[in-house]
């Protein structure tokens, strides 16, 4: 789901994954079906979108972030872990395993 600051905040119930990136942003590109697919593949987590933009720019200044990709693991909004950059399949299903 594409989140922005409307929905964000009665969106991010439960264990929830969030993808951060910028239009233009090639790394950002790469990893999203990477994350889709890793993440299409538990059923104890949703996946959520943030593109930075206008329109997010609450969210994106509530958690703090300074780079994309980035990837918060969230449980009830708050945050549990972050990742910073691209990262390969493999580590990041690790991270995913270890964190979730």
């Amino acid at each position: 789901m594409l989140l922005n600051d409307k929905n964000y905040k009665e969106n991010l119930k439960g264990t929830c994954v969030v993808e951060v990136s910028g239009e233009s942003c090639a790394n950002c590109l790469s990893l999203m079906p990477v994350l889709n697919d890793l993440v299409s593949k538990r059923d104890d987590v949703v996946l959520h979108h943030v593109e930075v933009d206008d329109y997010s720019m609450g969210f994106v200044q509530e958690y703090e972030i300074y780079s994309v990709p980035t990837i918060l693991i969230l449980k009830d909004g708050k945050e549990v872990s972050r990742c910073r950059g691209f990262q390969p399949e493999e580590i990041l299903e690790v991270w995913l395993n270890a964190k979730i």
